[in-house]
């Protein structure tokens, strides 16, 4: 053993690896990507890594590798799940091999995700056995323990992690190489009673799976990461609780330090939930406070428990208001929900009880980088459909930001690949309206294929917008299909999206450079007045990978004042300096977009 110090994915990743994981396969997403990525810079000679097209995807390349008896994991975010479920509702019936965690990465806040929903529902609805971790090195050491438990139980799991804990760094305790386990595969083993799904057979799996629940349950309860504090005697004296789990243990234990002692229940495995732990805990209390995220999960259960039971406890927490029910925690949000339930005096209150205000953070709302190709994308087809009825439906990724002031060129945003059917359903009902779908490289080829193949087949009149900058830009650049290189660093035939999209039945589809500004505005006016389904592709790399030479200047016996290229476009590296309009030589890329749109060409290269 020795000592690093890591984040809290890094730890997950280096876990996975101790415990002999020989396949790991995910779609990026903020805040789970650097398990994947951990796991392909460290990996063994045996371990293969991959970047699937979508987590439905990663999901059945994670399920085949484990029905041959190899140990696997499936990285994604908590919305990611979704998109994975269709595979993973069946495998929970079918059952699995060798182990397979599924790391799914929940987004209390939320920080940067469309939802907060709570991994530890659909681990329920999922009859799938789920994990918990609340330090960095418990997630390093739990998710060892999970594979074993997988394995053991035939089943996949769920290691659910949230962003403190994933983007969390600690120094940590963790393996030597030569320590790791090498759990060698049996290879798939032909059985059409156990890998093929039919009704008979899910309806013998359900009985079996509702058996092993029940008996995880009593396992779980002697789980040495679920634990009952204090222990022995001096839990009994305590009439107060205090149940909570994840992340908002730590929060917990700092608020104790300072508040006193209660009876604490810490919940490492919310599924199956650890019953006779439970009422070890709630017995002989007469009120418990929950500290959870994201959801009342721990709440609920406890409700029913003490209901099951006939335990004379109140049970408070997000459902009783007594915590937020939305949102992140915080240190500071526990401590004081803690104090009230203690009826004790904050710490750090002032004079006659009053919180210190902690003073405010800085606002720095997202905004795309100063030489974003997509914002020139996004004002050609602006000024393009300047006075025509249009909407522009948008989707998840760094041009999510279209929508903000002056370009508001995001009208809706509902998750991957879903403006193309909104744009067909908005189309459908108002003939009129010009619609228009954008969607990323990256997203294309996760989401967006199957939109446009619905769109040709019933004859929609819609425009395709491809903002092509040859990455998965929002959550770190990893590789994806249309790149020509994997996570293994094997280079490979690029998938050429515009041959896809010809191949689907799109005839008219076009390619052109944004930063071009004149041609960009001219091809959209054109495909725009084109029948039926169109696409119009623009590419320039992202800025952030491939970095332009020159920056621009403003000439100032030329500039008038007119400030055009601040109001049109929202460049970050267009700045007011002693009231003249200037470049942030910091932050421009050169890309030239503001000088193609001054009027008085007082914006030039340098």
């Amino acid at each position: 053993m020795h000592q690093e110090f890591l984040m809290g994915n890094q730890a997950i990743a280096l876990g996975a690896l101790a415990a002999g994981v020989r396949l790991v396969a995910g779609y990026p997403g903020t805040p789970s990507t650097e398990v994947l990525e951990t796991v392909a810079k460290n990996r063994q000679e045996n371990t293969y890594v991959e970047w699937s097209v979508n987590e439905k995807s990663a999901m059945e390349v994670g399920a085949g590798a484990a029905y041959t008896g190899a140990r696997t994991m499936v990285t994604m975010k908590q919305v990611g799940l979704n998109v994975a479920a269709d595979p993973l509702m069946s495998l929970e019936y079918i059952g699995v091999k060798g182990g397979m965690v599924i790391l799914v990465a929940d987004d209390p806040g939320p920080i940067s995700s469309q939802t907060e929903q709570d991994t530890r529902h659909f681990a329920r609805f999922s009859k799938l056995p789920c994990f918990d971790p609340s330090t960095v090195q418990e997630a390093y050491d739990m998710v060892q323990e999970a594979f074993e438990y997988s394995e053991k139980y035939g089943t996949p799991v769920f290691f659910r992690s949230t962003t403190r804990v994933s983007h969390g760094y600690a120094s940590i305790q963790v393996k030597e190489v030569e320590e790791y386990k090498n759990v060698e595969p049996e290879g798939f083993v032909k059985d059409t009673k156990r890998w093929v799904i039919f009704p008979k057979l899910s309806y013998q799996a359900h009985i079996n799976i509702e058996a092993r629940n029940e008996e995880l349950a009593k396992v779980f309860s002697q789980y040495k990461r679920n634990l009952l504090l204090p222990a022995g005697d001096d839990c009994k004296e305590l009439k107060k609780g205090i149940a909570t789990g994840g992340f908002n243990y730590t929060y917990v234990t700092e608020a104790m330090a300072n508040l006193g002692q209660l009876r604490e229940l810490k919940v490492s495995t919310p599924h199956p939930f650890p019953e006779q732990l439970a009422v070890e805990f709630l017995t002989g209390l007469e009120e418990v406070l929950c500290i959870e995220e994201l959801d009342p999960v721990i709440e609920r259960e406890l409700i029913y428990i003490a209901g099951k039971y006939h335990l004379p406890v109140k049970i408070l927490g997000k459902l009783s208001h007594h915590v937020k029910n939305s949102g992140e925690n915080t240190r500071d949000s526990v401590l004081a929900d803690i104090a009230a339930f203690m009826g004790r005096q904050l710490p750090e209150q002032g004079e006659n009880g009053q919180a210190v205000p902690a003073p405010e953070l800085p606002v720095r709302p997202p905004v795309l980088c100063a030489g974003c190709p997509h914002r020139a994308s996004f004002y050609a087809v602006k000024k393009a459909m300047q006075g025509r009825k249009t909407i522009f439906c948008g989707d998840i990724g760094c041009y999510t930001m279209g929508n903000a002031m002056p370009l508001d060129m995001v009208d809706t945003c509902l998750c991957m690949g879903a403006g193309l059917g909104i744009a067909q359903g908005v189309g459908h009902i108002e003939p009129d309206t010009s619609c228009f779908a954008f969607v990323g490289d990256s997203t294309f080829f996760a989401a967006a294929i199957p939109g446009v193949v619905n769109a040709v087949y019933n004859q929609a009149e819609m425009t395709l917008v491809v903002l092509d900058n040859s990455t998965t830009a929002m959550t770190g650049h990893q590789p994806h299909p249309g790149t020509g290189h994997t996570m293994m660093g094997e280079v490979v035939a690029k998938v050429n999206i515009e041959a896809v999209l010809q191949g689907i039945g799109v005839t008219a589809v076009e390619t052109v450079n944004p930063l071009d500004l004149d041609k960009s505005i001219e091809v959209v006016r054109k495909m725009a007045g084109m029948p039926g389904v169109k696409a119009i592709i623009f590419k320039y790399p992202c800025i952030a990978i491939t970095k332009p030479e020159g920056k621009m200047a403003v000439d100032i016996d030329k500039c008038v004042g007119c400030r055009k290229c601040i109001r049109e476009i929202g460049c970050p590296g267009l700045i007011i300096r002693d009231g003249q309009v200037a470049i942030d030589e910091s932050l421009c890329t050169g890309c030239g977009l503001c000088s193609q749109i001054c009027p008085f060409e007082a914006i030039g290269g340098c």
